[in-house]
């Protein structure tokens, strides 16, 4: 057999890399996939996939721990990490186990796919990629912080953010460094993709835009006036994130402007978890058991859902549909239009992971460690 030389080889390899990096920068992820926490690589939480009426269970696979990251969906293939630092690939069909890894450490964020590599990130702070196939280790690099969100991928490169305020570049192939970007505080989000820039929310009040080409801020910070541990979500020009302290906020990032800033007018909600975006809402979920969906144009709130308990995972809007999985063990399904409710699900345990939503499926993990796959009936 013919045999392409070293270089030409390598070249390749690259080239492959890049048009990964790039699709996944783009968003572009097909409905029939959900390969980003929040949906796409620029955080949305959103897909136009609308799922059918009524819903059940096609199967349940059992972790060793909790989970409390969402399932990655590529392919004929499900990843799920736990906590107790478990990697598993599960067959889409049917949640039959195909490998796993075991770090004995502890996940926090899902794993990311790109191309024949899987890319996560642990309590320790160290940073690994695995291969698809059979989860034998590639490379590892180490930082010096709990590693709380998911890495992102820009053509042939990983991005990490940190809880010692740095987010880090390595070279997806080889995990060699290429830059170091660093904040004022803690970083806990997963770093949000918009053409060659990434955005950061951080513990220091900020929202960081940071040139993916150098690997320097973007202009200065916009300020937050509080902190927060969110992935921004990013939509053309439009960011939108929410904050500790109850706010939520909308810039004009490339203008560095703020747009309007949404409060409870009664009681500070507190927000521990990333909005999702679609069309001209923006739904959000507070840690006083409050779902509200935000007019984009306006910063006003269009409607009210009142939860039994709050819910620690980050809304997913999907078609008509906003998927919330509450700590009180309900995975609601509230209308897109209203909020009113549409259907529920309800476990023993508690809801801690957010959804993946496909144009069939909805993929959900709990506290219990249980991966169940839901299908029309």
């Amino acid at each position: 057999m013919f045999a392409l030389p070293s270089s030409i080889r390598i070249s390749v390899i690259s080239l492959i890399f890049v048009v990964i990096g790039v699709t996944a920068s783009r968003g572009a992820a097909q409905a029939s996939d959900w390969a980003f926490p929040r949906g796409d690589a620029a955080g949305s939480g959103a897909t136009t996939a609308q799922l059918p009426d009524e819903l059940q269970v096609a199967w349940e696979f059992k972790a060793d721990e909790a989970i409390e990251s969402t399932p990655i969906v590529i392919g004929d293939q499900v990843f799920v990490a736990d906590v107790m630092g478990k990697i598993y690939c599960l067959a889409r069909r049917d949640g039959q186990e195909r490998w796993r890894k075991d770090y004995q450490t502890g996940f926090l964020a899902s794993p990311v796919i790109a191309g024949d590599r899987l890319v996560i990130g642990d309590y320790d702070g160290n940073v690994y990629a695995l291969s698809v196939k059979d989860g034998s280790e590639l490379w590892t690099q180490t930082t010096d912080g709990e590693i709380s969100g998911s890495a992102a991928i820009y053509e042939d490169k990983v991005l990490v953010a940190c809880q010692d305020g740095k987010l880090y570049c390595f070279e997806l192939a080889t995990g060699e460094p290429v830059w170091t970007y660093a904040a004022e505080d803690q970083i806990q989000c997963s770093p949000t993709i918009a053409g060659d820039r990434t955005f950061l929310g951080g513990c220091d009040a900020k929202l960081h835009v940071v040139d993916l080409k150098t690997g320097k801020a973007d202009g200065e910070g916009m300020p937050l006036e509080g902190p927060t541990g969110s992935t921004p979500a990013v939509r053309g020009e439009l960011a939108i994130l929410p904050t500790h302290d109850g706010s939520v906020f909308a810039f004009d990032w490339k203008n560095k402007k703020q747009l309007w800033r949404y409060e409870d007018p009664l009681q500070a909600q507190e927000y521990r978890n990333s909005a999702a975006i679609s069309g001209e809402i923006a739904v959000v979920s507070s840690q006083r058991k409050q779902v509200d969906a935000i007019d984009l144009k306006t910063g006003k709130r269009i409607w009210r859902h009142t939860l039994r308990r709050f819910a620690d995972a980050s809304p997913v809007i999907a078609g008509n549909d906003v998927w919330i999985p509450a700590t009180d063990g309900r995975l609601l399904r509230l209308s897109l239009a209203d909020g009113t409710l549409k259907w529920s699900y309800e476990i023993r345990g508690s809801f801690v992971a957010g959804v993946a939503v496909t144009d069939t499926e909805l993929f959900v993990a709990d506290d219990d460690g249980v991966v169940r796959c839901f299908r029309g009936k």
